[in-house]
């Protein structure tokens, strides 16, 4: 994780991150005995509150609204939500709750993070001294063009870290880590070039993905039971097998992490979401 950030003045009392933003990952079920007990007129105003409550383009919304159903019996549907306020990204799951179909509503998981920008993203100057370590020559044609690459995307990399826009893609996969704390296998007793060289070599297969699968990493040190959170996207789903599949073999996967539940779902609106859990016409 990056080191705190200095402290800036009035930024010391506010709730609002230095830098990044804060992220929820919520999941619920619909209590099929509940909906069934609602009333018609009730019922109805619920489905339309749930609409309207979930709609990114709401003007109470947070910055990043994003629905999808849940395949599988661990929820029926999941948000993800980003903020810089993390009140206005609790108070969007408030109001499900107090929604007229909120009795009907039950969270079964919830992620708790930040977003940042990883310490083992290089600067300009430290891309370079990778390239070097990696066999180009300093100054070279070769070196100066990938250096040059580097540059010109660092500083979108970064802001789509700290503030990302999320893909319309229609698959996505979310699951927390940690890094093992074990005797034999401890990845907080790494120097800090070990830790570089590995996930390095874990974001070169990242990028064998790319144009059919992106992520976001966001932190939950201090804030939930895990230590990250790993937000996949899909152009298809087999995708999401396919990438999680490789990089359990690089070794910062294979020796050194652990993960927890994975949830896998589809993003939809939240009429959508409705509509195939069978809430708003049955």
């Amino acid at each position: 994780m990056s080191e705190p950030a200095p402290s800036t003045g009035h930024d010391d009392v506010s709730l609002r991150p230095v830098h990044g933003w804060h992220c929820l990952h919520a999941f619920y079920r619909f209590d099929r005995a509940r909906l069934a007990a609602l009333e018609s007129a009730a019922r109805e105003r619920g489905t339309r509150q749930f609409a309207e409550i979930l709609d990114p383009a709401a003007e109470h919304a947070p910055a990043r609204v994003q629905v999808s159903a849940v395949s599988g019996h661990k929820a029926d549907f999941g948000l993800m939500v980003l903020d810089p306020d993390p009140l206005r990204v609790d108070a969007l799951h408030q109001r499900l709750l107090a929604s007229e179909l909120g009795p009907a509503i039950e969270p079964t998981y919830s992620f708790v993070s930040l977003t940042e920008v990883s310490e083992y993203v290089p600067t300009v100057e430290q891309y370079g001294d990778r390239l070097v370590a990696e066999g180009e020559v300093r100054g070279s044609p070769a070196f100066e063009a990938k250096l040059r690459a580097y540059g010109a995307r660092e500083e979108a990399m970064r802001r789509q870290r700290l503030e990302p826009e999320l893909p319309p893609w229609p698959s996505t996969c979310f699951y927390p880590m940690n890094k093992i704390r074990h005797p034999q296998a401890n990845w907080f007793a790494l120097e800090f070039a070990e830790r570089s060289r590995l996930m390095a070599e874990h974001g070169r297969t990242g990028m064998s993905f790319g144009g059919r699968v992106t992520q976001l990493i966001t932190v939950a040190l201090g804030f939930d039971d895990w230590e990250w959170g790993v937000t996949l996207w899909a152009r298809n789903p087999e995708y999401l097998k396919d990438i999680v599949y490789r990089m359990r073999f690089d070794e910062a996967s294979a020796r050194y992490a652990q993960f927890g539940p994975f949830f896998a779902s589809y993003v939809m609106s939240a009429a959508e979401v409705l509509e195939h859990c069978r809430v708003a016409n049955s």
